[in-house]
């Protein structure tokens, strides 16, 4: 790469060889076009993705795709950004608009688990175009689905493409925040993970998957049968934790109660009358290989603070040294899920084809600058 010559050539840091870079991108003819992002579906995911892109220089927001009564109205009728002197986007159905040379990626909002999310993002990357996907399962698929998560690796790299699950938690808080804190660490022993949040942020699809404002005999008939899915995501993390750690899960058990609401709560996307569920505690026990283990919890509900709940994130492991890290209040989990969708757009065009989980792509970082000042030019699909 011209890049690496000319560092080569002057015998300099990384400094130099980025500046000269971002002066070919953009001098004349040599200009790179703007990076081409679809979003797949714009829920309270998709729908404040829109908004991040629209203040981010380097990018466009090449179609959206969604379904139903969204489709032939304004991608501006769903977002809170106002559409000004922008160029109209009309929502479309995706086989129409998720095309070979439309985008450089697409950013699916539109499930959690990795079955659902699968024909999907086989689609995509059908046409030769990366993706990143929010459905929780995704960031480490190989957890609940390593049939489907190695057809996609394969698919993927027959594609030229790349593929990542991620999100605030699973992707960021609850997995990846542990192992990089384990960095200064000569030694683990126990890993206690803990993220008190509200689920307010998050829209329909969610409050249905976490039960909100069924009765307590709901809940315990949903969860009876399998079909209360409370957080999604722990089996998820704890593989990933485990990959990084270099060990193997020997065992893995998680269990959810509802949290029954004293008051009526009501959420922008759910409502929770006194007596239901605005939430679940959820929790997982996992060990390792050489004794490791490792505790997951995770009370998640809608409108916290009406009960007087603080929410925070906290991480305690138990080692040398020890670690005691917490952040209070938490990251908000629906605007961190967004910022990571958009934050690893960079990472995700610039890796080598196939599917990747947090563990295998350069850490997530915010994108103040030029968006097309993080991709390398080989890299561009349009």
């Amino acid at each position: 790469m011209i890049g690496s010559d000319i560092g080569a050539l002057f015998g300099t840091g990384i400094a130099v060889n980025n500046s000269i870079i971002k002066l070919i991108k953009r001098k004349g003819d040599c200009a790179m076009e703007n990076v081409k992002v679809i979003i797949w579906g714009l829920g309270a995911m998709g729908g404040g993705i829109a908004d991040m892109l629209l203040s981010k220089k380097g990018v466009d927001i090449a179609g959206a795709a969604d379904m139903g009564q969204k489709v032939g109205t304004s991608m501006y009728d769903h977002i809170k950004t106002e559409r000004g002197g922008r160029p109209e986007i009309i929502v479309s159905e995706a086989e129409e608009i998720i095309k070979p040379g439309a985008a450089d990626i697409v950013i699916l909002c539109t499930d959690s688990f990795t079955e659902k999310a699968f024909p999907k993002i086989k689609f995509i990357i059908e046409q030769g175009i990366n993706c990143i996907t929010s459905a929780e399962e995704m960031s480490y698929p190989g957890a609940k689905n390593p049939r489907l998560a190695e057809e996609l690796d394969r698919t993927a790299a027959e594609h030229g493409v790349s593929i990542l699950g991620t999100g605030i938690n699973p992707g960021h808080i609850m997995d990846m925040l542990v192992l990089v804190m384990t960095g200064c660490m000569t030694d683990v022993k126990h890993i206690l993970s803990r993220r008190v949040n509200s689920l307010s942020p998050f829209g329909k699809t969610v409050m249905e998957e976490q039960g909100i404002g069924i009765s307590p005999e709901e809940f315990a008939e949903r969860k009876k049968e399998g079909t209360m899915s409370g957080h999604v995501g722990f089996a998820e993390s704890v593989g990933m934790m485990a990959e990084g750690l270099g060990l193997k899960v020997e065992s893995f058990v998680q269990d959810m109660e509802p949290i029954i609401t004293d008051t009526d709560r009501k959420s922008p996307h759910g409502f929770a009358a006194a007596g239901s569920c605005a939430g679940v505690a959820m929790t997982a026990d996992a060990s390792l290989e050489g004794g490791i283990k490792i505790r997951m919890e995770h009370p998640q509900q809608i409108e916290p603070e009406q009960a007087g709940i603080s929410t925070g994130d906290y991480v305690k492991i138990e080692g040398s040294p020890s670690i005691n890290l917490v952040n209070s209040p938490e990251v908000e989990g629906g605007l961190g899920t967004i910022a990571m969708c958009v934050n690893m757009i960079p990472q995700v065009i610039n890796a080598e084809p196939g599917l990747h989980t947090m563990l295998t792509l350069p850490v997530p970082r915010a994108v103040m600058g030029d968006m097309r000042d993080r991709i390398k030019p080989s890299k561009k699909l349009v």
